[in-house]
Parts: C-alpha cells; sequence; structure tokens
C-alpha cells in the first residue's frame, strides 16, 4: 500500500435509470445491485466495494432521487438524503441520452449545500446523442468543474473517473480486506436477485407492486443452501399473473434466481418460492420504513 492512501464512502446520486447500479457492479467486476428496464427498482442503499492502488472506495448505491407525491417514492427519496451526511464525497450521474430538468437542479442543489466534494459523470456515452454536448456545457457552466464522459457497457472513462474520485477521496486506510466487493447481508443478496428476476419478467405494471419476503434461509447437509422465500404482490389478480398459467412465471423466476444465487454462494441451492397477497402493503409505513432502510 503506498504513501497518501485515500479511502472513503461515495454516495451515488442521480434520477432514475441513469445507470447507477451498471456502474457499481461492472467496478466491483461482481453483481452487487440488481440492474432492471423498469425505472426506480433500487429501494435501499446498496454498498459496493472497489479497491485500487491508490485507495478503496465504498460506493453506495442510492434510489433515483425524483419528484413524486407516492408515499413509496418518497420514502425512497429519504433513503437518497440520508446518506450524504454519512458520505466523504457525492458521485453526481447525468444521463447523457436525456433531457435535464427541474429535478437535475434540485439534485444538485441537494450536492452543493451538503458541503461534500463531489465528481460529475456524464453516463452512457457508448449510446449516440445529440443532447451529449449540450448537458456537459451546461454542468461545466454551472458548476466549473470538469465533466467526466463514461461508459459502463465499453468501460470507456471509467479510469479516469476512478482518478477524479479517489483524488477527491480524503486520506485514510483500507476499510475492508482487498477481496471484499460488498458487505451485504445474505438475506438481502437473496431477495435483490429474486426481486430482480420477478421484474424482468412482469408486465410494467407489476414491478412495483411486489416485493420479496425470505422467511427462512439456512444451511443444511451437503453444503446446500435452503431458502423459503415469497414473491409478495398488492392484489390477487397480480397473484395469478406472477403464479402464470401451469405456473410457468413462477418457476421461471425460481430457476433464473436459484442459478444465480449459486454462482454468488457458490454452493447448491434449493429455493422454495411462492406468492402471496398483502394488500395495499405500499400505504403500510412500517413495511414501507422496512423495504427502503438503508442497508447497514
Amino acid at each position: 500500500m503506498e504513501n497518501n492512501f485515500r479511502s472513503g464512502f461515495a454516495a451515488v446520486i442521480g434520477r432514475p435509470s441513469t445507470g447507477k447500479s451498471t456502474l457499481i457492479n461492472k467496478l466491483c467486476g461482481h453483481k452487487v445491485s440488481i440492474v432492471c428496464s423498469i425505472p426506480q427498482t433500487t429501494r435501499n442503499v446498496v454498498r459496493g466495494i472497489v479497491t485500487r492502488e491508490k485507495g478503496q472506495i465504498v460506493f453506495l448505491d442510492t434510489p433515483g432521487y425524483h419528484i413524486s407525491e407516492k408515499k413509496i417514492n418518497n420514502y425512497l427519496k429519504d433513503v437518497t438524503e440520508s446518506v450524504i451526511p454519512d458520505s466523504d464525497l457525492v458521485l453526481y450521474l447525468v444521463d447523457s441520452t436525456r433531457e435535464t430538468g427541474e429535478e437535475e437542479l434540485i439534485t444538485m442543489k441537494l450536492i452543493q449545500d451538503s458541503g461534500l466534494p463531489y465528481v460529475i459523470i456524464l453516463t452512457k456515452c457508448d449510446i449516440a446523442s445529440k443532447l451529449r454536448a449540450g448537458i456537459k456545457s451546461e454542468l461545466e457552466t454551472a458548476t466549473g468543474k470538469k465533466i467526466v464522459e463514461i461508459s459502463s457497457v465499453t468501460g470507456e472513462g471509467l479510469d479516469e473517473m476512478m482518478e477524479a474520485i479517489l483524488e477527491a477521496a480524503p486520506e485514510g486506510e483500507m476499510m475492508y480486506p482487498e477481496e471484499y466487493y460488498t458487505d451485504q447481508d445474505p438475506e438481502f443478496r437473496v431477495s435483490e436477485i429474486i426481486r430482480e428476476k420477478a421484474i424482468n419478467l412482469m408486465r410494467e405494471e407489476i414491478p412495483h407492486s411486489l416485493y420479496i419476503e425470505v422467511e427462512d434461509m439456512e444451511e443444511r447437509e451437503n453444503d446446500l443452501l435452503w431458502i423459503r422465500a415469497f414473491v409478495v404482490v398488492e392484489r390477487e389478480s397480480q397473484k395469478g399473473m406472477v403464479i402464470g398459467k401451469k405456473a410457468s412465471i413462477i418457476k421461471q423466476i425460481r430457476l433464473t434466481a436459484k442459478q444465480e444465487l449459486k454462482e454468488i454462494f457458490e454452493r447448491p441451492v434449493f429455493l422454495d418460492l411462492n406468492v402471496k397477497v398483502n394488500k395495499k402493503w405500499r400505504h403500510d409505513d412500517r413495511l414501507l420504513r422496512r423495504l427502503t432502510k438503508s442497508y447497514e
């Protein structure tokens, strides 16, 4: 470890679908945060740990920051805001393929008011966009900062981005062993993988209406990881959609989740997966606090 080693917590903030989770997975080299085509699927603060020769950064993946009157979205907004005081710097992601608006102004004010050092990243630069040059110029003029352009698909700009982040981070000691890429609780990882598979198989009206409940998880003979979990939806009609004709959908969710869980935990996995209904769960404050609490 060289002198002037840098370490710190970096809050990763941006509107929904700016590529926060994809970026963290790319940097970590492993699946840390679920990735879905449906916006606003990150519900917790998820930690991804990246260690380089010059330092170690713990990235805090946060829910997409946006304006909404829905109760669950306000909880998610609170989750993002709660991360900043415990961070050493902020990584602000801006989608180079989408016009900026009021949400960028609000997010920028939130970051600047924190007083923390921050790095601005323009994402999705592998996609042709007539907006990119204008967005970059607008951000540079407003902040006086150099904007780093990246692609989490091709890896373009990631080394430059890490250099900027490490430069902004304070000097410090390594917080985790070098081989660590996350410190998530195993039950949380299980629930997120199942939720990702369910979301990616469902029609658009279903994803935000479901959550995963891991009822039991234990090690059994022959190193088997035994898991009993439920996909929980709001209405009886949704239950039938998740199960599918002749249980085809729930079977596919179970098999794809099981395969990924085997790779993550590096052992055989038995997944008992069923569906149940919890009516109006998105209006249950106690449950929402539990589902959106910051991961510690």
